[in-house]
């Protein structure tokens, strides 16, 4: 028996995208890491340093870029080239666009 009466329900983690700034379950966001001036998806979450969360959709990596929002949330300086981070949500749309046009 529970001595405190309360039930052994998990919290979810949540964090915040720095895209549309929106709240999610840590699952449902793709994590973020600085690779030397590039922006570099972890999608496993467990590449070293400091991360940031982003919606696995196109709109909210756009919405980030123009803020200027991954230098601010991985604290360096200058700027970060989206590149491979904007090669990753097109392979992961891909195959999700292959199965609706069956």
């Amino acid at each position: 028996m529970n001595v405190s009466g309360r039930t052994h329900v998990r919290a979810c983690p949540e964090r915040t995208c720095v895209g549309c700034r929106k709240r999610a379950a840590k699952h449902e966001l793709l994590r973020v890491v600085a690779g030397g001036d590039e922006c570099v998806p972890d999608p496993r979450g467990t590449l070293p340093g400091r991360g940031a969360y982003l919606h696995p959709d196109p709109n909210c990596l756009d919405l980030a870029v123009r803020r200027r929002a991954f230098p601010r949330a991985l604290r360096v300086q200058g700027a970060l080239d989206p590149g491979a981070l904007r090669e990753h949500l097109e392979a992961e749309a891909s195959p999700a666009d292959r199965q609706s046009a069956h």
